[in-house]
């Protein structure tokens, strides 16, 4: 570019500048650079290290003069008992830590156990020697750890002097239930009962009982009425013998909805001591449109067995409440009386224990009533 086209008055910074001489050497041209001289480094030469021994050559380490085990050398001496040997073990009987005093609990009820008593009072058969009529009575428990006794004469023999005699057996307590097994006492006892507030119970489960009676050779044997024909408009439309297992006697019905059952505690299989796989004999029987009404029945009558009598015809007998007795059927078929007989054999095989069932029909369904029986004389 021609320097002369920018503003021809003014010169340029550069205008007295001469070129760059193209004859004229640099400034380093003849300056060697600082390593020229400088030879490289020889192969042959040694580092400084290389005849400098590193400091623990000549040293020895710690252990250098320790000789190894000798595998004859024998062990520590047997005899030398350790450093512990004369301490003594610890001790079993530690104290008990006692913990600080804490604040009780607050107050659980106790649980309510029921207090039964059995109670019989009858007349003695015979007079006393001064031929006075006596009466007799006899309370205990389930267990006879408790049994009171009274005798009175007979114009003495009422609800109250049972009630007072009553008080002085309980001391503090009453009890909460009174069994009678016998019906000619039932109603005295029951006055009391109610003057007393203490429930009744009417049951031939009276164990101890009838046992203490018959070790004073005292009547516990109940003279019972013939059997009466059911009424007509309980009369079901069928009926059969039947069995279960004894493990499905309680779980069978107890998870169904069943309006009237009845499974005594004292009565369970498990509580008998039968085997799980033991046959239960029992009658079912189909009450159709009266299902209901003869379960109602029942529960107000009280079963308490079934027994096969045979005759002319066979029956099938009701045992209920105290001493009734009630016709449920009466047959003369030989199959009939085969299951019957079948029945009873299986009933000496269960100590005695079989059941009732009242359903409607034999759709296995719906059922109306259950009860399982056992002869209790």
């Amino acid at each position: 570019m021609n320097v002369e086209s920018l503003n021809p008055n003014v010169e340029p910074f550069y205008s007295n500048v001469e070129p760059l001489n193209p004859n004229v050497e640099p400034f380093y041209s003849n300056v060697e650079p600082f390593y020229s001289n400088v030879e490289p480094l020889n192969s042959n030469v040694e580092p400084f290290y290389s005849n400098v021994e590193p400091f623990y050559s000549n040293v020895e380490p710690f252990y250098s003069n320790v000789e190894p085990l000798n595998p004859n050398v024998e062990p520590l001496n047997s005899n030398v008992e350790p450093f512990y040997s004369n301490v003594e073990p610890l001790s079993l009987k530690l104290s008990v830590l006692t913990l600080p005093h804490l604040p009780h609990p607050p107050h659980l009820p106790t649980p309510h156990i029921m207090k039964i008593w059995q109670v019989d009072f009858y007349r003695r058969p015979l007079p006393d020697a001064s031929g006075q009529v006596l009466w007799k009575l006899l309370i205990c428990d389930a267990t006879r750890s408790f049994e009171y006794e009274a005798s009175c004469l007979q114009s003495a023999a009422n609800s109250s002097w049972v009630a007072a005699q009553i008080e002085l057996a309980a001391g503090e307590k009453l009890p909460d239930v009174i069994q009678v097994f016998r019906p000619q006492s039932l109603s005295l006892i029951e006055a009391a009962g109610r003057n007393l507030s203490i429930n009744v119970e009417p049951t031939r489960h009276t164990l101890a009982l009838k046992q203490w009676l018959q070790e004073k050779q005292y009547p516990s044997t109940l003279d019972k009425p013939p059997p009466a024909p059911l009424p007509e408009n309980l009369w079901g439309e069928q009926w059969r013998f039947a069995s279960l297992a004894a493990s499905d006697v309680e779980t069978r019905f107890s998870d169904r909805p069943i309006p009237i059952l009845h499974i005594p505690e004292h009565r369970k299989p498990i509580n008998l001591g039968l085997a799980s796989t033991v046959p239960v004999p029992g009658v079912v029987i189909y009450g159709g449109r009266q299902s209901m009404r003869l379960a109602r029945w029942l529960q107000q009558a009280r079963p308490v067995g079934l027994n096969y009598i045979s005759g002319a015809p066979d029956g099938l007998i009701l045992e209920a409440s105290l001493v009734d007795r009630w016709i449920v059927a009466t047959f003369e078929d030989p199959e009939v009386t085969t299951a019957a007989q079948a029945f009873e054999q299986r009933k000496k095989h269960c100590r005695g224990l079989h059941f009732l069932l009242v359903q409607p029909d034999d759709s296995g369904m719906t059922y109306s009533g259950f009860w399982l029986l056992r002869a209790e004389d």
